[in-house]
C-alpha cells in the first residue's frame, strides 16, 4: 500500500472511530436518536477501512466491531419505533445564539415522508413581511418535497398595528400561489393562540420555542445568509420532537 493510501486508512480508522465513540456517549445519554445517526456513519466508515485495508487480522477485528455495533443499531431502532407507536418518542435540539446549519430543510426534512399529504401550522407570528417570508419558505421546502402535501392548515393572529392589510395580502398570494402547485392552504386567525407548533399527518410534531421566526435579520440585502437559510445566523430556541399516533385537527 502507498503512503498516500496508508494515510488514507489511518484516516478512516481515526474519522470511523471517533464517530463510534459519539455514538456510544449518545447511547449512553440516552439520546437514541442522534445516537443511531452516528453508529450509522460510524458503521460507514468502519466499512470502507476494512475494504481498504490489507491487514486480515484488523479486517478481522473491525468485522466483529462492525457487527457488534449493527446489532446496538438495530436495537435502538426498535426502542424509537416503539417509543412512536406508544407516542413516548420525544427529541430535542438545541439551537445556540448565532449559530448556523439549520435551515427548515435540516429541521424538518427527515420527518417529510412521503405519506405526508396534510400539514397543520400554529404560530401566531406570521404577521409581518420577514415572517410572511418565512412562511413561505417553509411552503416551499414542502412543495418540493419529497411528501406530497396537498393542504396546509395555518392558524395565526391578526397584525394588530398598520400591516393588516399587508398580512392579509400577503397570505392571499402564498394561498394563490400554492393552487398553482396543487395545494391548499386553509387560514384561520385566533386572538388567543400562544403555542408554535407544526404537524405532520404521519404522526410528527414539532415545537419550536420561537416558532417559524428564529432566524436573525441578514447583516443586508447582499449579505451571505440573505438567501440561504443555512447560512442564516439563529436566535437562541428550543426544537422538540414528538410523535404520536394521531394528529390534532384544528
Amino acid at each position: 500500500m502507498s503512503r498516500a493510501g496508508g494515510d488514507g486508512t489511518a484516516a478512516l480508522e481515526r474519522a470511523g472511530a471517533e464517530t463510534v465513540k459519539r455514538a456510544v456517549e449518545l447511547d449512553v445519554a440516552s439520546r437514541f436518536q442522534e445516537s443511531l445517526v452516528c453508529y450509522q456513519e460510524g458503521i460507514d466508515l468502519l466499512l470502507q477501512v476494512v475494504k481498504a485495508t490489507k491487514d486480515e487480522a484488523k479486517k478481522h477485528r473491525y468485522r466483529q466491531k462492525i457487527s457488534e455495533y449493527m446489532t446496538r443499531a438495530e436495537d435502538i431502532k426498535k426502542h424509537i419505533e416503539k417509543e412512536k407507536q406508544d407516542g413516548k418518542y420525544h427529541k430535542q435540539i438545541r439551537i445556540e445564539e448565532n449559530a448556523t446549519g439549520f435551515s427548515y430543510e435540516k429541521v424538518f426534512q427527515e420527518y417529510l415522508s412521503e405519506i405526508v399529504s396534510e400539514v397543520w401550522v400554529e404560530d401566531p407570528y406570521i404577521r409581518s413581511v420577514y415572517q410572511l417570508y418565512n412562511f413561505l419558505r417553509f411552503c416551499e421546502m414542502l412543495v418540493k418535497g419529497p411528501c406530497k402535501v396537498k393542504t396546509i392548515h395555518l392558524l395565526t393572529s391578526y397584525d394588530e398595528g398598520s400591516g393588516r392589510n399587508q398580512q392579509i395580502s400577503g397570505l392571499d398570494e402564498i394561498q394563490q400561489s400554492l393552487r398553482n402547485y396543487g395545494v391548499t392552504l386553509n387560514i384561520a386567525f385566533s386572538s388567543s393562540i400562544h403555542d408554535r407548533e407544526i404537524r405532520f399527518n404521519n404522526g410528527w410534531m414539532i415545537k419550536i420555542g420561537r416558532g417559524l421566526d428564529y432566524f436573525k435579520k441578514p447583516q443586508g440585502r447582499f449579505s451571505i445568509g440573505y438567501c440561504d437559510f443555512d447560512l442564516r445566523p439563529c436566535h437562541e430556541t428550543t426544537v422538540d420532537v414528538f410523535h404520536t399516533k394521531h394528529t390534532k385537527k384544528m
